[in-house]
């Protein structure tokens, strides 16, 4: 946990953008594999560890606002839990490390949401992301399961964003912390990275890696041949000779903020000519959106850099024809870029989407895009110090869409679909860093993890 002070203090911020009522912030529960006693291992909420800091099932805390007070309901533990589980502080102890000086039973919760409930107070929630979360929830607040999303507070919702998009600099150190981890892990992993090897062996490697640090994985990996599947959680496939390996993976720190890398690997060891073309689009697509990053600026715009970099750079090599701006302006380079460049990144690794994407990525006079590949742009808003964004720009050939817009002409003045066909079963590449918006520009965070052609190539398993 961060000092009591700062979990005060994020709560007293809450008071006052709030304004009134009770804030209610569940924590999460266990959730069983396969029988009640065999669980999942254990995720807090994201918003219940901002404010209280507390790791531990079975927890939910209350911000009142009109009586200036935080309260933390719980259990103590008996003895028959100490025997299977150990000893554990008491909730009164745990409340004192967040700064909470009031704890209630957990039976006691749904008495005092209801007496807030009969006295008119507002009582603001988040929306769930778990059914179980869900039926908690209507349980305690007299709501149908089914209805509680949409009643979450807006008002709670955008005062949350507002307050976990700006890093300070402890959480900015965890995310240094954790891509420690993870530049151990990319290394490793493009050492192993050789034909013959299983994707499994490489991705059981790394989260690995990952487990013995203390961390744990950031979001199930993706370690895939087919990186033309934009999120490949399969691990089944043999590298073989000539494929490109993309790895898509990030520890966690033991205080739960992520970190998000990717990289892109020949299993040959050397880049062939035409990867070789391809991979140095990419990466100069990615140097660009990163020298783009400063506050102010919106993130579109350092979206549509890359994807300029990425038209101009396929259409020196034949894929694509005519003005590149206009190719990007109508949308026809999303045949190969087909996603955003980058999220937002912190407790959560697409940081806060639980809450809403378009909350976090979006303003209300700034509206998502229509168009294909932009739509999916999951950070649009200007941005500002303190964010921490992945900036992630990739060329992929995906077949079936390459079948479905050369049956229908699209973009036929911008594509020439006969040299795509030569590249069908070139499959992917995607090169990610994170980035943290300074005062007054930006900083690529934690210790470099190879990227050039030569590095890459130099740190690959045949590569030496």
């Amino acid at each position: 946990m961060f000092d009591a002070r700062i979990y005060s203090e994020r709560r007293n911020r809450l008071k006052t953008q709030v304004g009134s009522g009770l804030v209610l912030l569940p924590g999460n529960d266990e959730s069983p594999m396969n029988y009640p006693a065999n669980t999942y291992h254990f995720r807090q909420d994201s918003s219940f560890l901002y404010f209280f800091g507390l790791d531990q099932p079975g927890l939910a805390g209350v911000v009142d606002i009109d009586g200036d007070r935080d309260i933390l309901f719980g259990d103590d533990i008996g003895l028959e839990d100490v025997i299977w589980m150990g000893h554990l502080p008491t909730v009164k102890d745990r409340a004192a490390l967040a700064g909470v000086g009031t704890t209630r039973p957990l039976a006691k919760l749904e008495a005092a949401l209801k007496q807030a409930k009969t006295k008119r107070r507002k009582i603001h929630f988040l929306p769930p992301y778990r059914a179980e979360g869900a039926r908690k929830l209507g349980a305690w607040l007299g709501i149908p399961a089914k209805d509680v999303k949409g009643k979450a507070s807006q008002t709670l919702c955008r005062t949350v964003v507002a307050q976990r998009s700006v890093k300070i600099q402890e959480e900015i150190d965890e995310i240094e912390k954790a891509l420690a981890v993870t530049h151990d892990m990319y290394r490793a992993a493009m050492a192993m990275t050789r034909p013959g090897i299983h994707e499994y062996e490489i991705m059981g490697r790394i989260e690995g890696i990952a487990l013995a640090r203390g961390c744990r994985p950031a979001f199930p990996s993706i370690v895939t041949i087919n990186g033309q599947v934009l999120h490949n959680h399969g691990y089944g496939n043999v590298l073989a000779e000539g494929r490109l390996l993309i790895d898509d993976s990030g520890a966690e720190s033991p205080r739960g903020y992520a970190s998000d890398i990717t990289r892109t690997i020949p299993v040959s060891g050397r880049f062939s000519p035409r990867q070789r073309d391809i991979y140095e689009i990419v990466l100069k697509a990615l140097e660009t959106a990163i020298r783009a990053v400063r506050p102010g600026i919106k993130y579109r715009e350092v979206h549509l850099e890359a994807a300029g970099v990425i038209a101009s750079g396929l259409k020196s090599l034949g894929l694509m024809k005519g003005d590149p701006e206009a190719a990007v302006q109508a949308g026809a380079h999303a045949l190969f870029f087909p996603h955003g460049i980058g999220h937002m990144m912190g407790l959560d690794v697409h940081d806060m989407e639980d809450i809403g994407e378009g909350l976090v990525g979006y303003t209300e006079k700034l509206k998502r895009s229509s168009q294909f590949g932009l739509a999916y742009l999951r950070l649009a808003r200007e941005l500002e110090p303190g964010f921490v964004a992945t900036v992630e720009p990739g060329i992929y050939f995906i077949p079936p869409l390459i079948d479905k817009w050369r049956k229908a002409g699209k973009f036929a003045d911008f594509i020439d679909y006969d040299k795509v066909e030569t590249y069908r079963d070139f499959g992917g590449v995607r090169i990610e860093d994170n980035v943290l918006v300074t005062a007054d520009g930006r900083r690529v965070l934690g210790k470099p993890i190879p990227k050039t052609v030569v590095d890459v190539e130099a740190a690959t398993g045949t590569g030496a």
